[in-house]
């Protein structure tokens, strides 16, 4: 079943340009010959629209954003880039593999059946732990232990999408929770691949992936902040978009809102099922929630969105604040550990299964390892296509 819409009408002078672009290619396919310079679309650079290509050149590679590879504010030392391996069609089974496609990215290749866990590691003093191996690690699934079968900790790319609250609310809000969020984009990993959803009682992709940062800044500059606040519809979709359209292995929603949900058709615990589909993204949600009618609800309705999906909710006291969280966020994605395993109960057999892990370590005391709660097994991701 096709995923939601969430791309904004599209004018028809936008309309008329695709159609002489159509009329364009359907030429050079009679033809046979292809021009030297045309602009081809190339299908797996989604979200990036035309790239220049000349004949017999390979394909464009992605321009990575002007992202901060030194320390950023929080301290946050940027983990060695990821080492590549040759892709291969066969999935390894004893470890996920790194390797860039034929546009530069790097993904991660798994095993079918294997389930992978992103996980921060925070000591007794909310420090986060960078030093474990796979020996300090004891995954438990509904109870069981399980056989870690892939681990690695290195600065990996994610898909992201940063998905701001448009309602009229946040009017006077969205220039520095817009800072905040290419602040977010600029202290993660350059070659993340991100888009930007805004919402109020409806949701918009303004800008599909890209790691243009000139690109999502116009896209969260579309504010036409009025309505009421469709949170749950906006996460799920994003969702949805992440799983049928990402090339990235690890998938992350960064979504800042100030109010509880009042206009979606769906309710809180049905948007956290969706969102706790096997491999599913870990959700980041800051609550600027200050002047909300029913502050409590709103925020727990983010700490369980976050909790479960194994991300964090932040709600600042003044709005001041965004912008340092936000590069917290980048800081706790980049210094993630990536851990495998093969469930013991067959995921042929579905349901949904509680996940808990352990860290324990010489050196260390008191460990906290954040990851998803749990996932419903069987639901596989879609095969990728183009923006919805």
């Amino acid at each position: 079943m096709p995923g939601p819409d969430i791309t904004r009408p599209k004018s028809r002078r936008a309309a008329g340009i695709f159609l002489v672009r159509c009329a364009i290619w359907a030429a050079v396919a009679v033809l046979g010959q292809p021009f030297a310079g045309l602009a081809e679309w190339n299908p797996a650079q989604r979200g990036k629209g035309f790239q220049s290509q000349s004949a017999g050149s390979e394909s464009a590679q992605p321009q990575p954003a002007q992202a901060q590879t030194s320390q950023s504010q929080s301290g946050a030392t940027p983990a060695p880039p990821a080492s590549s391996t040759p892709a291969s069609s066969t999935p390894t089974k004893s470890k996920p593999q790194q390797a860039p496609d034929e546009n530069g990215t790097f993904v991660i290749r798994k095993d079918v059946d294997e389930v992978l866990l992103h996980a921060t590691v925070v000591d007794d003093k909310q420090h986060i732990v960078t030093d474990l191996d796979k020996t300090a690690f004891t995954v438990y699934e509904d109870g069981k232990p399980q056989n870690i079968i892939a681990f690695h900790h290195e600065d990996i790319p994610v898909a992201m999408g940063v998905v701001i609250d448009n309602s009229g609310s946040m009017r006077e809000k969205r220039a520095k929770v817009n800072q905040a969020a290419l602040n977010l984009v600029r202290s993660s990993n350059p070659q993340d691949e991100v888009f930007v959803v805004n919402f109020n009682d409806e949701y918009y992709l303004d800008q599909d992936f890209t790691n243009d940062l000139l690109k999502l800044k116009e896209a969260l500059e579309k504010i036409d902040a009025s309505g009421g606040t469709a949170l749950y519809e906006a996460l799920v979709a994003s969702a949805e978009h992440l799983k049928r359209n990402a090339r990235l292995e690890r998938k992350v929603i960064f979504v800042v809102t100030d109010g509880e949900d009042n206009a979606s058709r769906e309710n809180l615990e049905q948007a956290v099922k969706q969102l706790q589909e096997e491999n599913g993204p870990s959700v980041y949600a800051i609550g600027i929630l200050g002047d909300e009618e029913h502050p409590k609800r709103a925020k727990r309705a983010l700490e369980i969105v976050t909790q479960r999906t194994g991300g964090l909710a932040f709600f600042p006291k003044t709005l001041d604040e965004v912008d340092e969280i936000s590069r917290q966020v980048a800081h706790d994605i980049r210094n993630q550990y990536t851990i495998g395993y093969k469930p013991t109960n067959p995921r042929a057999s579905g349901g949904f299964r509680q996940i808990r892990v352990d860290a324990k370590a010489k050196g260390h005391s008191k460990m906290m390892v954040r990851t998803k709660s749990g996932y419903y097994a069987g639901v596989q991701p879609a095969a990728a296509s183009g923006a919805k």
